[in-house]
Parts: structure tokens; C-alpha cells; sequence
């Protein structure tokens, strides 16, 4: 009886740890942590995508976070949504996104966000997608992109892992 009990405890152990979603890595970039990088997934046809992730400025002076680049997309800008009299608009940001020192900057559905114009196939579930950013001093910076469920709102929803980042 014991080690029926035993096995059960160490199969319920296995179990929680394969269930618990990846821990989001951070990197660091100049006086820049960029966490939570993720995406969603897309179906077929699509040819556009949005990007999300959070940026802390830990420095004294601001930085601009100005577009991207990926091998999944023709191009990566960085938009902004807002809704106002409940009329949704969206813009691409021409000078950037300004990260003010001491700040945290979250890029999130319905806000600011990165777009990703003519992808080149579906994004899918528990793929990641690399993206060089583009900062103003922190340089070019490279993040892996979760892919989470089609209707996601923030990383671990339909949980697929976390993701990857690495300074270029």
C-alpha cells in the first residue's frame, strides 16, 4: 500500500510540474529588462500578427523602442490601439515608444503592441516566433515570442511556455 501511495505522490509531483507554465525569461538590454514576450496564434491566410511584452527602463535617461525585424514577417512596427466614443483606432507609432526611466512599459492587446505585416505563415500554438527589436540606445535585441491560444490575453493563457530572449 505504501508504495502504491509513493507512486501515485510521484506521479501527481511529475504531473504539476509539466502542467505549471514556463517562467517567462528576462533580458537585459543596456538599462532595459524586457519580460513576458508573447503572441497569438493565427489561422490560416493571415497576413498580420500583433506582439506583446513588457519593458522596464532601470537607467536614469529614457530610451525609445523604435520597430523590429523576423524572419516570420515582411516587416515589425510598433501601433498603438485606443478607443474612443467606442470607436476602436489603431496607428503605427513613427518616432517610437519612449520607456521613461523608472518606468515599466507593457505592451498588451488593446494598447500598445508590436504588428507584424505580411507573415509568411500562421502563427501556431506552442511555436515561438524570433524578433530582433530595435531600441535607440539599448541596440538591437533579440526575443522569442510565445505563440498562445488564438484568443489569448497575456502570456500563459492556453499556457505554452515561456519565452526566450537573448541580447544580439
Amino acid at each position: 500500500m505504501r508504495s502504491i501511495v509513493q507512486t501515485l505522490a510521484s506521479v501527481l509531483f511529475v504531473a504539476l510540474l509539466c502542467a505549471a507554465p514556463a517562467r517567462a525569461q528576462e533580458v537585459k538590454a543596456g538599462d532595459l529588462v524586457i519580460t513576458q514576450a508573447w503572441t497569438r496564434a493565427t489561422p490560416n491566410g493571415a497576413k498580420i500578427g500583433g506582439g506583446y511584452l513588457t519593458i522596464e527602463n532601470k537607467g536614469s535617461t529614457p530610451d525609445r523602442l523604435l520597430g523590429g525585424s523576423t524572419d516570420a514577417a515582411g516587416r515589425v512596427e510598433v501601433h498603438q490601439m485606443t478607443t474612443k466614443d467606442g470607436v476602436m483606432t489603431m496607428r503605427p507609432l513613427g518616432d517610437g515608444l519612449t520607456i521613461d526611466p523608472g518606468k515599466t512599459v507593457k505592451l498588451a492587446p488593446g494598447g500598445y503592441h508590436l504588428m507584424m505585416f505580411d507573415l509568411k505563415n500562421p502563427l501556431k500554438q506552442g511555436d515561438t516566433v524570433p524578433v530582433t527589436l530595435k531600441f535607440e540606445k539599448a541596440g538591437e535585441v533579440k526575443v522569442s515570442l510565445a505563440v498562445q491560444g488564438v484568443g489569448a490575453q497575456a502570456p500563459g493563457d492556453a499556457a505554452t511556455g515561456g519565452a526566450m530572449m537573448k541580447k544580439k
